[in-house]
């Protein structure tokens, strides 16, 4: 079993900026990939951004220039800095891992809120 951990969000105004970590323990799959997830009132969770254990990155279309997604593998902590922060940036953060098996075992963190806002 894999336990996440999350710590960093809050209350920012636009154009700040917030650091979300979460920290990953438990016995994880070799192959899997670490990320973050984010949902508003009313609609699906959305990808904002992964890191595979190979340091392969993927991106939002919406976040990419504002939004740094970094791992330490040591540790097995993912970082998510969320920077030129906006109001459409407000929901609520998921940290998820996700086991690359042949049947994928997604975990989630319980989500941490991050409101933009002046």
């Amino acid at each position: 079993q894999v336990q996440l951990v999350e710590s960093g969000g809050g209350l920012v105004q636009p154009g700040g900026s917030l650091r979300l970590s979460c920290t990953a323990s438990g016995s994880i799959f070799m192959r899997n990939v670490m990320g973050w997830y984010r949902q508003t009132p009313g609609k699906q969770r959305e990808l904002v951004a992964t890191i595979t254990n190979g340091g392969s990155t993927n991106y939002a279309d919406s976040v990419k220039g504002r939004f740094t997604i970094s791992r330490d593998f040591v540790k097995n902590i993912v970082y998510l800095q969320m920077n030129s922060l906006k109001p459409e940036d407000t929901a609520v953060y998921y940290c998820n891992v996700r086991e690359v098996r042949g049947v994928p075992v997604n975990y989630w963190a319980q989500g941490t809120q991050v409101t933009v806002s002046s």
